[in-house]
C-alpha cells in the first residue's frame, strides 16, 4: 500500500506542473459539456471538438437541439465512432432534460444516470467540472495510472475510483480526475508511457518504467 504521504507529494507534483487542469473537451455551459462527454465515449478529445465546434455554435440548448433534429445533428458528429447511437441518445436526453429537469442538467448522479448514454463516468464528469462535485471518473487513463503507480489499484473501474475517493487528500480531491486523466493520456501512456518525463517516476511501482 502507499504511504499517505507519498500520495500527498504525487498530487502536489502534478499540481505544480500543471496548476490549473481543465477539460479538453471544448463547452460552453453544463449542457453542452454532457453531450461533449456523451460523444467522447470510444472517441478522442480532439475528433470530438472538431465535430461540435461548428455545432455548439448553432446549438447550446436542449430545445435547439431538437429544433436541429437527429438527422441534422448525425450530419454534425458524423466522423466520430459510433454517432448513429449517440445522435439518438442525445436527442433523446435532451427531451428528458425539458420534460423532467426544466431544460437543465442536473446535479444529482441518480438524475444524470437516468440519461440515455451517460452511466457512471459521464455522470462523474459534468459533476466534477459543471458543479465542482468532488468526484474522481475513472476512464482507460486513470484506471491505468492508478494501477500502474499503485496508489488506487483495482481489477474494475469502480473499484479503482472508490479507492481513489478515498486515498485522495482534501486538498487535491477537486482537480484530481483532470491530474489523473491528463498524466495517463499525455505521459503514462499505454503502449509506451514516457518515464523521463514523468514527475512522479520515482513515486511509481510500474516494474516496466523505463527509469
Amino acid at each position: 500500500m502507499v504511504k499517505k504521504a507519498q500520495i500527498d507529494t504525487f498530487y502536489r507534483r502534478l499540481a505544480e506542473h500543471n496548476p490549473a487542469p481543465k477539460s479538453e473537451l471544448d463547452y460552453n455551459n453544463p449542457y453542452t459539456l454532457l453531450v461533449a462527454v456523451v460523444l467522447s465515449a470510444q472517441a478522442t478529445d480532439v475528433g470530438v471538438n472538431k465535430a461540435t465546434g461548428p455545432l455548439f455554435k448553432v446549438v447550446n440548448t436542449p430545445q435547439a437541439m431538437l429544433e436541429l433534429g437527429e438527422a441534422k445533428l448525425k450530419d454534425y458528429i458524423k466522423t466520430i465512432g459510433l454517432y448513429n447511437t449517440k445522435a439518438r441518445n442525445v436527442i433523446k436526453l435532451s427531451a428528458l432534460l425539458i420534460e423532467n429537469h426544466d431544460a437543465s442538467v442536473p446535479k444529482d448522479r441518480v438524475s444524470l444516470e437516468a440519461l440515455p448514454g451517460v452511466g457512471r463516468k459521464t455522470a462523474n464528469v459534468v459533476l466534477n467540472v459543471a458543479f465542482g462535485v468532488p468526484t474522481i471518473a475513472v476512464d482507460t487513463h486513470v484506471f491505468r495510472v492508478g494501477n500502474r503507480t499503485g496508489i488506487a489499484t483495482g481489477k474494475t473501474p469502480l473499484e479503482v475510483e472508490t479507492k481513489l475517493l478515498k486515498c485522495t487528500p482534501k486538498a487535491w480531491i477537486d482537480h484530481a480526475h483532470h491530474w489523473l486523466i491528463l498524466h495517463g493520456r499525455h505521459v503514462c501512456k499505454a503502449r509506451k508511457p514516457d518515464c523521463a518525463a514523468c514527475v512522479v517516476h520515482d513515486l511509481c511501482r510500474y516494474k516496466a518504467k523505463t527509469l
